[in-house]
């Protein structure tokens, strides 16, 4: 199809594994002539000819790292999903920071294609929920906390930006969880903990996209024109309690409320993440989302399903020993295969 050349990109929270993942693979594409990766905090690993600025989004020297270089292609991926960061500051970060970089992107007139990472978590997570979710669908209750809502609000203003500049191609990824050898995130901490606690009487439907299948994504909607609102999973869901078993864990159902003290005991005493009121929702009532249209949009499907990026995590983090009932989940597997 034909494309508006992505020339100069530039990649948002590039001192991140995806940032810096979706800056290398960019880089090496040689009909982009520069990469500029923007964050707060330098990398800690090099980005090959990735030009970093130390610059915050939040104030308005992103307009002048955009205005000054004749960026034509943004790429955001900044948005802060961390509990151990305190929540004003998150929502600062992903809400102030993208109203300011979307300023930025409003007035410059070299400015031709947003590509923005979202999040599922927009659907939010409900008992009355459809059993999977299209990108047509509203949630049945809107996102109310942290970083979900944070979402839904950056969709809402590049929705506005749309309407002020509807000659950009801008195109909105809703993410599954990310898994992967290189992914740090709540619900990977939650699974590699040596015993896992489990929410009382409920067992979620999980969906995963492996990292590879992520940066492929943003690669191909960087390069490529594909304007819209995609959601981006691998195929197939697991189960919570199978995923657990496969990955050898322990776990302990509890109510609720027990989990959310023990979470709030484990932030306040062993500094950890704690159990944010999106993922204690998620643990309970999972979310599915329908890949079908970015599917069909790229005429190419994920290289690994929710089942193979679950399985490349447990491998990545030495985990997944597992005892006769996943054992015989896999040869069901296998069976149903064949």
């Amino acid at each position: 199809m034909p494309t508006a050349a992505a020339r100069v990109v530039l990649v948002t929270g590039v001192s991140r594994f995806l940032g810096a993942r979706v800056a290398s693979t960019l880089q090496a594409d040689p009909g982009i002539e520069r990469v500029i990766g923007v964050d707060t905090v330098p990398p800690t690993t090099p980005l090959g000819r990735t030009e970093f600025v130390r610059v915050d989004i939040r104030t308005p020297s992103i307009a002048k790292v955009i205005a000054s270089a004749g960026v034509d292609t943004v790429v955001h991926l900044s948005l802060v999903t961390a509990q151990s960061v305190p929540r004003s500051k998150v929502k600062e970060f992903n809400v102030i920071g993208t109203m300011q970089l979307l300023a930025a992107c409003q007035r410059s007139p070299d400015m031709r294609k947003l590509v923005v990472r979202s999040s599922a978590a927009v659907y939010g997570s409900s008992p009355m929920d459809p059993a999977v979710f299209t990108e047509r669908d509203e949630p049945v209750e809107a996102p109310a906390h942290g970083y979900a809502k944070d979402a839904v609000e950056v969709e809402g203003y590049v929705r506005g930006l749309q309407r002020r500049r509807s000659d950009l191609t801008v195109s909105v990824l809703r993410f599954v969880n990310f898994l992967g050898p290189g992914v740090d995130s709540p619900l990977t901490r939650y699974l590699r903990m040596p015993v896992v606690p489990t929410v009382l009487g409920f067992d979620p439907r999980l969906q995963f996209v492996h990292e590879d299948d992520g940066v492929e994504v943003l690669r191909r909607m960087t390069v490529e024109d594909h304007p819209g609102t995609f959601n981006v999973a691998g195929d197939g869901v697991l189960l919570l309690s199978q995923a657990l078993r496969r990955a050898g864990r322990p776990f302990v159902p509890m109510p609720a409320q027990s989990l959310s003290v023990l979470g709030d005991m484990g932030r306040r005493f062993a500094g950890q993440t704690g159990f944010s009121p999106e993922l204690l929702r998620l643990l309970m009532y999972g979310r599915v989302v329908d890949n079908s249209r970015l599917v069909a949009e790229l005429s190419w499907r994920p290289k690994h399903s929710t089942e193979a990026a679950f399985a490349e995590f447990l491998s990545a983090n030495g985990m997944g020993q597992p005892g006769p009932l996943g054992l015989l989940e896999r040869l069901g597997a296998a069976l149903v295969r064949h």
